[in-house]
């Protein structure tokens, strides 16, 4: 008799209480990132669920993974398709010489794979090394829109001598190809080189060499375009997983590509919020926009919905030096020590979202503050830099929210 009392009062309570009350409510689109571009075709939608799949696929020491790597899958850079927390970032040294910077190819470099499969050594960081950066996965929705915006459209804004006399002098990073990848004829070449826009620090041209890139570099798997297996130098041989290669189809990094193209970009969140617009109008004033411009025109794409689209990325996407406390004295192709991509504030709202409630920012996680985060910009940001840490509370309040409105 107790029991079908009891269950009587909680089928009671269920009835007066109301579903909204027991059930969790599914997120509104502009709070996640993980959701494809409206208007694909049967066919690129096909090929974004299969990426999807495959981008969440945890690897194993029988399906290829390592013998040494970083993370198990290329969710676990980007859960949810957000960023990283810092407890994951990836970590490249060298050091400085004579005759310039060693990354250390016959010590590991230029990445420390600080895990690996059982029986196998990890790598370590050597002892000697002058320059080390430290990153975290940022988020990967909307780079769709980035890989269509043509090279011109980015060039335009470079100024690397500064001749506008506003501080800033941004410059694009042009880097050597892999030998698999074939710029299109639309892409600008400097001496051989060619425009990169992907990376902290723009060193992949196109979403196909950072795929293929991040599975060897980041989880040791082997494919056709990425084919040498990572190994452990203190062995002394090329000694492998035991896993025939390439250990991912060409077919997986294609699906992959194509799903990170077919991501939608962030939506904002309240637009008409007056703290808001205030915001927006403080960010141009004191001159942030002067490198994180609101939007770049995406060109032709065969995804349509990519094709001739305002991007509001909030990037130039060209390196900037941003001082003595952002530095990591580790070049890159054209880019110095100092020197970053402009990195896209859109989604920079609710990268907490898919932290535990706790952001990290900048290009290693080292803050949860914003404010913080601003006042951490040296180098051709330091002019903005002293206008935010001078702005009245309101102000500073009312430019906080237009960040996290992004």
């Amino acid at each position: 008799m107790r029991v079908f009392e009891l269950s009587l009062i909680f089928l009671i309570c269920i009835i007066t209480s109301g579903c909204s009350d027991l059930l969790t409510e599914a997120p509104k689109p502009n709070d996640v990132f993980d959701a494809p571009l409206d208007g694909l075709s049967p066919a690129q939608t096909r090929a974004h669920v299969a990426g999807d799949e495959a981008f969440g696929e945890l690897f194993t020491p029988q399906t290829g993974l390592g013998p040494i790597f970083n993370q198990t899958s290329c969710e676990s850079c980007h859960p949810g398709e957000g960023r990283a927390h810092p407890s994951t970032n990836l970590r490249r040294f060298g050091k400085m010489t004579a005759t310039g910077f060693d990354y250390m190819i016959d010590r590991g470099g230029p990445q420390l794979q600080d895990r690996s499969i059982p029986g196998y050594p990890a790598e370590k960081l050597p002892a000697d090394i002058t320059g080390l950066s430290e990153r975290g996965g940022p988020i990967v929705v909307g780079l769709g829109f980035i890989e269509a915006i043509p090279d011109q459209n980015i060039l335009q804004n470079e100024d690397p001598n500064d001749a506008n006399g506003d501080g800033i002098s941004g410059r694009p990073n042009f880097v050597l190809p892999p030998k698999y990848l074939e710029p299109g004829a639309d892409k600008i070449s400097r001496e051989g080189k060619y425009l990169g826009r992907f990376g902290r620090k723009a060193t992949a041209i196109n979403l196909l060499q950072q795929t293929a890139s991040a599975y060897i570099n980041d989880i040791g798997i082997t494919n056709e375009f990425e084919p040498i297996e990572l190994f452990n130098p203190i062995l002394g041989n090329r000694v492998g997983d035991n896993v025939a290669d390439p250990e991912v189809s060409t077919e997986t990094i294609n699906n992959v590509v194509i799903y990170l193209q077919t991501l939608r970009a962030p939506q904002r969140r309240n637009v008409d919020n007056a703290n808001v617009r205030q915001g927006e109008q403080i960010f141009t004033q004191i001159g942030c926009a002067s490198c994180h411009i609101p939007e770049i025109q995406t060109g032709a794409s065969a995804i349509a919905p990519l094709a001739f689209q305002k991007a509001p990325l909030y990037s130039d996407l060209l390196l900037h030096d941003m001082g003595p406390e952002l530095t990591d004295n580790y070049p890159e192709g054209e880019a110095s020590g100092p020197e970053w991509r402009t990195t896209p504030l859109w989604g920079l709202g609710i990268v907490e979202n898919l932290l535990g409630g706790k952001p990290f920012y900048l290009h290693d996680g080292r803050t949860s503050d914003l404010s913080q985060a601003v006042l951490l910009h040296g180098g051709e940001a330091a002019t903005v830099r002293s206008r935010f840490a001078n702005l009245g509370a309101n102000d500073k309040t009312a430019l906080l929210a237009f960040l996290k409105s992004l």
